[in-house]
């Protein structure tokens, strides 16, 4: 299927869009993590569009394609909402049912408790409603890698040489443990992480994934959560980064909301699981009330 892609002016700047598909069913706005990722490795959310969604990917401000403001004061989860309900409005979805993963998560529960009228429903996998719990879990499974790759990251960690090749390669193990398991990552998965926009990631979340000193680590939310009462599934995967005790958190605070666990993936069941994922979702979207 043939994406139709642009540019919408958002807050005075130009937000990346490809969209997959006819809302025969309804509308899915993709929301991408990082912060600083790029929608590439979301792609899979496009089998949706055979089962009657439109999917609409996007790229945040300063990530992708999207414009680069200078500075990076607009670099905030306050910011990404108004970029999420501007291209929204921008490209007249309606009520959209909102999909978030990783910060995409935290991004699309930040949306639904400022614009929940605006949602169908909401899916968030591998999604986080607080960033303390988030990295206190990270650094639990830190502690479960081998011990010279824990002494590693320790060692670097230590001397914040978040550069050296030494710290990069104990980086590397975690990721294939907790971010993606498949033996050969998609294409689309390396692109995203290639082109992953430093000034956002490094600003919002710090150097990597369980390194967490950015702007957003102190964000929390799980308070808020029994505000949001449209439909939501949050996913999970057995050896996500953000682990199911993350997800749990979520699922408690939501009331109502499904919770579903995929026992063969990390971070990225719309890679690792793509079929079974893809089902799950579609099986939750297809039981929300239509409008």
């Amino acid at each position: 299927m043939e994406p139709i892609e642009g540019y919408a002016k958002i807050l005075g700047f130009n937000l990346f869009y490809r969209t997959y598909g006819t809302p025969t069913k309804g509308t899915v706005l993709c929301l991408h993590g990082g912060p600083g990722m790029t929608h590439d490795y979301l792609l899979p959310l496009e089998d949706l569009a055979q089962f009657g969604y439109r999917v609409v990917l996007m790229d945040q401000l300063g990530c992708g394609k999207s414009e680069r403001p200078r500075g990076t004061e607009l670099y905030s989860i306050a910011h990404n909402v108004e970029e999420v309900e501007g291209v929204r409005k921008a490209l007249r979805l309606g009520r959209v049912h909102l999909m978030g993963s990783s910060y995409g998560g935290a991004l699309a529960i930040a949306t639904a408790l400022k614009y929940q009228r605006n949602l169908r429903s909401l899916v968030i996998t591998g999604g986080l409603a607080s960033v303390p719990l988030t990295v206190r879990e990270m650094r639990r499974l830190v502690h479960q890698l081998p011990p010279k790759t824990r002494a590693a990251i320790a060692k670097y960690e230590a001397a914040e040489d978040y550069q050296n090749p030494a710290y990069l390669a104990a980086v590397d193990v975690f990721y294939r443990r907790y971010l993606c398991r498949l033996p050969v990552w998609p294409r689309e998965l390396t692109y995203t992480l290639e082109h992953a926009s430093q000034p956002v990631y490094f600003t919002m979340n710090g150097p990597n994934e369980f390194t967490i000193i950015g702007t957003i680590k102190d964000w929390d939310v799980t308070d808020q959560l029994p505000r949001i009462k449209v439909p939501t599934l949050v996913t999970v995967g057995r050896y996500d980064e953000v682990t199911p005790r993350v997800a749990m958190s979520i699922h408690r605070g939501i009331r109502g909301s499904k919770l579903v666990r995929f026992e063969k993936s990390a971070h990225l069941a719309m890679w690792e699981e793509r079929a079974h994922y893809i089902e799950v979702v579609r099986d939750f979207l297809d039981h929300v009330r239509p409008n």
